[in-house]
């Protein structure tokens, strides 16, 4: 089992959890799965990009990487809420957490988006479910504003 520095969800954010002073580890998949699902995968040269300036953003380890980290969800940020736009932030999730099945940490993945409304504002609503090698299930759920994927 791996442990990594806590990160937490929290008001759409997420954070590394702290006790006192002191950084808090972590060794569920929740790290895990916020890092891969909210860290900017580097766009495909056929994706449209959602600004003018060409940034494709990404980390630049992934020159080196065989499975490059994050997802594209940062692609949706100046999207309507369309059907298909919940269909490719549902696939860009799945995309993002493929490497947990490769790893033989999950062995099955599901996701399904949907947007609510928070305050007034359209949100993405994430909800995910991985099953465990040991048969159980365990289950996740963001959400987040569209333009902060």
């Amino acid at each position: 089992m791996t442990t990594d520095i806590a990160i937490v969800w929290d008001n759409g954010l997420g954070d590394i959890a702290l006790d006192g002073i002191d950084m808090l580890t972590d060794s569920t998949l929740t790290t895990a799965v916020i890092i891969s699902l909210f860290t900017d995968r580097r766009a495909q040269d056929s994706d449209e990009l959602p600004g003018s300036d060409g940034d494709r953003r990404g980390w630049w380890g992934d020159s080196y990487r065989d499975r490059p980290i994050g997802s594209r969800l940062w692609l949706l940020s100046r999207e309507k809420t369309l059907q298909s736009v919940l269909d490719r932030a549902a696939a860009y999730a799945l995309e993002a957490l493929q490497w947990l099945k490769a790893a033989g940490r999950v062995t099955k993945i599901a996701v399904y988006a949907s947007r609510v409304r928070q305050n007034g504002q359209e949100m993405l609503l994430l909800e995910i479910e991985l099953s465990l090698p040991d048969g159980t299930t365990q289950p996740f759920t963001f959400k987040a504003s569209f333009s902060g994927v």
